[in-house]
């Protein structure tokens, strides 16, 4: 489990404890569930990334929502989409390994995680990741439940392929864009695990 993850679930293990040395069991019973679900929730697994040099993994565990045309900084491009449901693993990783040339925190607002408008107007954390073939650019997108983006990088800092990067909490959105000339190998609706699943191939 995240170290994020044990204020939140100290309070209903406790309670829960001692609501069942008191004799109150259907309290205890639903502190108990629910410091049962919030360790579910920060869960950490081990993930092994592939070995190919040219995979682009999934940056976050979900659903493809969509795979679209989109340019980024006047630069032509793909985007790719995912939803995260409450029951996905929420720590998210690094597509490719390289340096982070910028992080750059967004306030915004907080739509549904699955609307498109909250791909740009969500509250977020944008990472400019430089690569050995150059540039990409993925983020954390808080949603209507999920209202935390959290980064455990700065700019200057270098990753590896699968590292973890950050934390979303509780139900969200992670976007990847990626340059023309990557090959794109998921479709909408297929599911995909961070650090593992090649989304894109980019020679």
């Amino acid at each position: 489990m995240v170290r994020d993850g044990y204020k939140f679930l100290a309070p209903p293990l406790a309670l829960g404890v001692l609501a069942a040395a008191f004799g109150w069991l259907g309290t205890a019973v639903v502190l108990l569930a629910m410091a049962a679900f919030i360790a579910s929730f920060f869960r950490d697994p081990e993930r092994k990334p592939p070995a190919d040099s040219a995979a682009v993994v999934s940056p976050a565990d979900g659903r493809v929502m969509e795979v679209v045309q989109e340019s980024f900084d006047g630069r032509p491009g793909r985007r790719i989409s995912i939803f995260l449901a409450i029951w996905n693993v929420h720590v998210n990783r690094a597509p490719m390994s390289g340096r982070l040339e910028r992080v750059e925190y967004r306030p915004g607002k907080f739509y549904a995680a699955m609307r498109a408008r909250a791909s740009a107007e969500n509250e977020q954390n944008v990472f400019y990741l430089d690569t050995d073939r150059g540039r990409i650019v993925f983020k954390q997108v808080a949603g209507w439940i999920a209202r935390r983006v959290v980064s455990w990088k700065s700019a200057g800092d270098s990753v590896i392929l699968g590292e973890r990067i950050g934390l979303i909490r509780f139900g969200s959105r992670m976007d990847l864009w990626l340059p023309d000339g990557a090959e794109m190998l998921v479709r909408p609706g297929e599911k995909v695990a961070g650090g593992v699943s090649v989304v894109a191939r980019w020679l």
